[in-house]
């Protein structure tokens, strides 16, 4: 049996998808679905899954080992707000809950895969190297990174990763992300921009080094970050920590671009002031070094923003239903 904590959410449903598609449904979903404004719940429709444990009775179940023939656990559940000001509540919600299921999978031989963050690396200035040895020299620039490097290094001192692997996922877009509201990804935000506005805005630059929209991140489809994961539960000796993004860093005007022809319209993108409270925790560069990644053999390519941006839009958000069903669509990129 596999459990999947945050299985309602975007990259633990996505998740959800790849197993079943691999003939897995002995699935447990642990989550919080919260009100019906979300609607996250609809991201588990049409997938198959044995139960649904509600997030805050899970550690409970674990501590008194009331769940029997678990396998592996992909805890996925966070709260990944990187605005969220209650340190005390990310405390608890993603260091101490992750804790609680890490000892666990310890004491008992299961394979664990967690998130970790790509938010730990702070402004980039130590490198975006997975290393386990320069974890001490990162400084994250918010809470939630915060909250992710303290499970890091709490994990390698505990040897949990000695059998278990930590996953920094950088810029992630895909489907079943739509509950996600500010957080969710440039792509998502740049479709519905364009639709009602018919243009897109983008931060200038306020870099000599950059021109405007020349700004560049890791993007990442989901599907590919679920094919890593996959890859990891079928090869159980791959521990630490890695980078989850393609290795090659793409400007938030490719992405733009990459958006505008996937719904067939020439770009229209209008360059805006980037807020003052921003400016000094903004990241002009972001890139995952992945070697690691490709020394412990995940040998697959890597999809484009090109070819990701097409399908996500085409197949998912230009959809009539609002709602993101990640299993409507074929699986292609």
């Amino acid at each position: 049996m596999i459990i999947i904590t945050g299985g309602a959410g975007f990259i633990g449903s996505a998740m959800l998808l790849e197993l079943n598609r691999k003939g897995e449904e002995n699935i447990i979903v642990v989550d919080d679905l919260g009100s019906t404004t979300t609607e996250k719940w609809r991201n588990l429709s049409g997938l198959a899954f044995t139960d649904f444990i509600p997030k805050d009775l899970f550690p409970d179940l674990l501590e008194r080992n009331a769940l029997k023939g678990i396998s592996a656990i992909i805890h996925m559940g966070a709260n990944s707000s990187t605005t969220e000001t209650d340190a005390d509540h990310l405390l608890t919600n993603n260091f101490g809950y992750s804790k609680t299921i890490a000892a666990f999978c310890a004491a008992h031989d299961v394979r664990l895969l967690y998130a970790s963050s790509a938010a730990t690396y702070g402004d980039g200035s130590s490198g975006y190297n997975d290393d386990i040895e320069g974890l001490n020299v990162l400084r994250p620039l918010n809470m939630y990174g915060y909250s992710k490097q303290l499970f890091d290094r709490w994990a390698v001192k505990n040897h949990i990763l000695d059998k278990a692997a930590g996953l920094k996922f950088f810029n992630v877009y895909g489907p079943n992300e739509y509950h996600k509201g500010d957080m969710s990804s440039v792509v998502y935000k740049a479709f519905h921009q364009i639709l009602e506005k018919g243009s897109l805005n983008l931060f200038k630059s306020h870099r000599p080094d950059y021109k405007d929209g020349e700004q560049l991140r890791d993007f990442i489809y989901v599907k590919d970050c679920t094919r890593i994961m996959a890859w990891m539960l079928e090869n159980p000796s791959v521990a630490g920590i890695f980078n989850v993004g393609t290795g090659t860093a793409r400007s938030f005007k490719d992405l733009a671009t990459a958006t505008f022809s996937a719904l067939g319209r020439e770009p229209a993108i209008n360059y805006i002031p980037m807020p003052e409270t921003l400016r000094d925790k903004y990241q002009y560069y972001t890139c995952a070094e992945v070697t690691k990644l490709r020394s412990a053999g995940f040998s697959e390519a890597f999809t484009s923003i090109e070819a990701g941006v097409k399908e996500y839009v085409q197949h998912y958000l230009s959809d009539s239903n609002p709602y993101l069903d990640i299993v409507r669509a074929p699986y292609n990129a």
